[in-house]
């Protein structure tokens, strides 16, 4: 047989030829125009492997990091460019503060040139710090630069500042009608509430509603996004129904936001709270469960947190509210415990807040040590004067019901009834 002849070897494919820069950047753009954040990164990832260091690429990877929510990438790969003479103090202060790092933001922000965008972040930032003047005074310099749907947030400003009844004054001046937008009705509503006119309240929030399922419908949103856009309009009306004394129609609205579960975060805490609030001591094993899921312990610590990142994103009031109306629950359902624990920990959570040592001396009664919790009582009102009148009423209150007459006297010429539980005003 003839020898086989050997196969010449293949020649190694030739690597396909480099995308041009060019068309990447084309890539990069069209992924930021739809929202595809992921693959915006991946392409800016390849733009910086053919040229290493380009500004435009960095930057655009940066924010589609930031867009994505992926903010400890973004700030990773802003401290890599750190040695690179290129200026991304603003996605980095705008990073700290979605950490909630907010007082490192802010001196980032301190030491930046004045735009309206480091104004919009500053302002966010003295909000969540809760330094509410200190935010309005940097929305009224932001009026100067006719920045689009700027009044929403001034409202917002004003109304956490105990200014209130500047919101009317501060549309007129901008010439703008609180039914200009849902979210400015929302706000403005919030004044109204703040006023305690509960009717107008209802009646803007009502047309709140109307405004933002024509404006969506008209944008094409789908069914569930539009409730979810528009839980918190739906939260804030129940509770001014609350207030009016509507209760069914307060409790079925609360009910219904629930059930469907479509709401944002923040707005289904505070349904689940003024439901709650509304059943008072009825179902208590029913609310108990639902709070649970509202509030995390960590594993073989005395730490408690709440769940689904609500910590950053509700008020210190509301959160108040929610472990107060725990601790309540808990001691209907003879939880002694678990109520003594979880009080242990809310003056360190809640310093100075007068709740903490109220619902303190409401377990000590529990476990029938009355003369404790008027000890307490009293020296809390001594350190903090300006609370002392509704702590000494509860203190009278539990001397007469331990029967300690004279303690009562001395405290208070009468009695205080406290709410069962409280309701939430939504942001």
């Amino acid at each position: 047989m003839a020898p086989k002849t050997k196969e010449k070897p293949k020649p190694s494919p030739s690597p396909s030829p480099a995308t041009p820069i060019e068309d990447l950047f084309a890539n990069l753009n069209r992924h930021i125009q739809r929202s595809e954040y992921e693959e915006a990164t991946k392409v800016a990832d390849q733009v910086l492997a053919v040229a290493p260091g380009d500004e435009d690429a960095l930057r655009c990877k940066i924010v589609a990091l930031i867009k994505a929510d992926d903010i400890d990438r973004a700030l990773s790969a802003i401290q890599a460019a750190e040695k690179r003479p290129f200026d991304f103090s603003f996605f980095k202060a705008y990073c700290l503060y979605r950490q909630n790092k907010l007082d490192e933001a802010l001196k980032l922000l301190n030491s930046q040139e004045k735009t309206s965008s480091a104004l919009q972040l500053e302002a966010q930032i003295l909000y969540r710090l809760g330094r509410m003047d200190a935010c309005v005074n940097v929305y009224e310099k932001l009026q100067r630069s006719k920045i689009e749907s700027l009044e929403i947030n001034v409202a917002a400003s004003l109304i956490s500042s105990g200014r209130a009844s500047e919101v009317q004054k501060m549309l007129d001046l901008l010439k703008i009608k609180a039914t200009s937008s849902f979210e400015l009705a929302y706000n403005v509503a919030y004044s109204l509430i703040e006023e305690k006119r509960y009717n107008d309240a209802e009646q803007l929030l009502l047309s709140a509603r109307r405004i933002g399922q024509e404006t969506l419908m008209e944008d094409n949103w789908a069914d569930d996004e539009i409730e979810i856009e528009l839980a918190p309009i739906a939260v804030q009306l129940a509770y001014v129904q609350q207030l009016l004394g509507q209760s069914l129609e307060a409790m079925d609205g609360y009910k219904d936001i629930i059930k469907k579960n479509l709401a944002d975060d923040s707005s289904l805490a505070v349904a689940i709270n003024n439901l709650i609030s509304l059943r008072g001591p009825k179902d208590v094993s029913d609310s108990l469960r639902k709070l649970d899921g509202l509030i995390e312990k960590d594993n073989g610590a005395k730490n408690f947190q709440l769940a689904r990142g609500l910590d950053l994103k509700l008020s210190s009031k509301q959160k108040e509210a929610i472990y107060s109306n725990q601790v309540l629950l808990l001691l209907f359902a003879n939880k002694i415990a678990q109520a003594r624990e979880l009080v242990a920990v809310l003056p360190g959570m809640f310093p100075g807040c007068v709740m903490p040592v109220l619902l303190e001396s409401a377990v000590l009664v529990k476990e029938n040590k009355a003369g404790k919790a008027e000890e307490i009582l009293l020296q809390f009102a001594n350190r903090n004067p300006e609370a002392s009148k509704v702590v000494f009423l509860a203190r009278a209150q539990v001397a007469a019901a331990a029967g300690h007459l004279q303690v009562a006297a001395d405290s208070s010429p009468g009695y205080l009834t406290f709410n069962i539980c409280q309701p939430l005003l939504p942001h």
